[in-house]
């Protein structure tokens, strides 16, 4: 007689744990049981965005009383989206650093060397605006894999290289810029135009808000239907539906309202569509997936064979190209390059930025949306404070304790959900 040899049941596989399966499957459906599920996340720590989105009314409805209404004006937050812009590329560069358990401290240095070899090639050496922005670039990349080079082959620490190269890179600019120190873009550069003066037809932000709608409802649909196919639980067409349809509705009524005054910045555009498309980067690829395991534990990514030194070259080049382009950027928009671009509290509001809009400072966890977020928070308190005539010294003072606030929120969220075992 032949018997046939069954495993036991464990809490993996037996009855109880279909149980609660089948329960959570069950409250994961329609839009109840979506708030369910965000509770119960809340509750484990995993604040999401929450923190964030919060600040962000409490500085709007705090910045609006005091302006005595100026700060929500058109005009105020078609000026805020121009500044968002110019610092928010720098930040997205931080986000991926950060991934990675890292840090880069001369993102503005290398900000503010990408417009010095812009104006210096355009102005003064009458070289195309576009073989001026591709030399600015390459200069980023070469930084980047400088950093990659020291980081991968002697092991020194990111804060350590990249502190040194905030000072080399400040002296850098200096040389470049020669004896004048400032070089100033001429209105009529393309870059200029593109930076200050370019704002997308209403017609044009008003489709674009749609098709941000309707990207979220085609997403949503293939996920499911990618779920469906491998057997696992599905979101709730409810749920899509009632998310596609009010991220329409408010990009809508916010275009409209930017519309009263010169409208929807192209740059602005440019920085949001980076960010989308770092976040697909980051969430769809095998690379995105091996910045996330690299930043949650470098030993263990190696060991299940990722390419460990070509994420973190390919992070340091992305990080310094992302400089780049917020230094050319800021050039464009002040119509300038000086002895002051990329200093000051440029590394402060990137660095604050990432942290306060949700990547942790332990790696591994964060999306490109941080920088978006961030940003938009930080340029905030800047314009807030700014309209009610605060110096600069108190804003830095606030701005640091944003910072340390994000800092705590983050290590009290790590905290909780190494506790409930998230």
């Amino acid at each position: 007689m032949t018997y046939e040899r069954t495993a036991a049941p464990t809490p993996e596989t037996g009855p109880a744990f279909a149980d609660l399966e089948d329960e959570r499957l069950r409250r994961s459906e329609g839009l109840k049981g979506a708030a369910t599920g965000f509770i119960d996340r809340v509750r484990a720590g995993d604040l999401g965005s929450l923190p964030v989105v919060v600040g962000l009314i409490v500085i709007w409805v705090i910045f609006e009383i005091l302006s005595q209404g100026v700060f929500l004006s058109a005009n105020n937050l078609v000026f805020l989206l121009v500044q968002i812009a110019a610092v928010g590329p720098i930040a997205i560069g931080i986000v991926l650093v950060l991934l990675l358990g890292e840090i880069d401290l001369s993102v503005g240095s290398v900000s503010g060397l990408a417009a010095a070899v812009l104006a210096v090639m355009a102005v003064n050496s009458n070289v195309p605006i576009g073989l001026a922005i591709v030399a600015s670039l390459a200069v980023g990349i070469l930084i980047g894999l400088l950093y990659g080079f020291l980081y991968n082959r002697f092991g020194v620490p990111s804060f350590v290289i990249t502190l040194a190269g905030l000072l080399a890179f400040l002296g850098a600019q200096v040389i470049v810029l020669g004896p004048d120190g400032t070089i100033n873009l001429p209105q009529s550069s393309s870059l200029v135009q593109f930076a200050a003066y370019s704002f997308l037809p209403p017609w044009l932000a008003y489709a674009l808000a749609i098709v941000a709608g309707a990207s979220i409802l085609v997403g949503d649909l293939l996920r499911n239907r990618r779920r469906r196919k491998a057997g696992l639980s599905t979101m709730a067409l409810s749920i899509t539906l009632v998310k596609s349809i009010a991220l329409a509705v408010v990009l809508l009524a916010v275009t409209a309202y930017l519309a009263t005054d010169r409208g929807t910045s192209l740059m602005f555009v440019v920085f949001v569509l980076l960010v989308v498309a770092m976040n697909y980067l980051l969430q769809r690829t095998r690379w995105g997936r091996a910045v996330y395991a690299i930043g949650g534990n470098v030993e263990a990514a190696r060991r299940a064979g990722l390419k460990v030194r070509a994420v973190y070259f390919s992070v340091f080049i992305l990080c310094s190209t992302f400089a780049v382009v917020g230094g050319l950027f800021s050039a464009g928009y002040g119509a300038t390059a000086s002895a002051q671009s990329g200093t000051g509290d440029v590394n402060l509001n990137a660095i604050a930025a990432a942290v306060i809009g949700g990547t942790s400072l332990f790696g591994g966890r964060g999306s490109a949306w941080s920088a978006l977020l961030g940003v938009i928070v930080i340029q905030s308190i800047a314009s807030g404070l700014n309209l009610i005539s605060i110096d600069t010294n108190t804003r830095f003072i606030v701005t640091g304790a944003v910072l340390l606030l994000a800092v705590i929120v983050d290590s009290l969220s790590r905290r909780s959900r190494v506790r409930s075992g998230a």
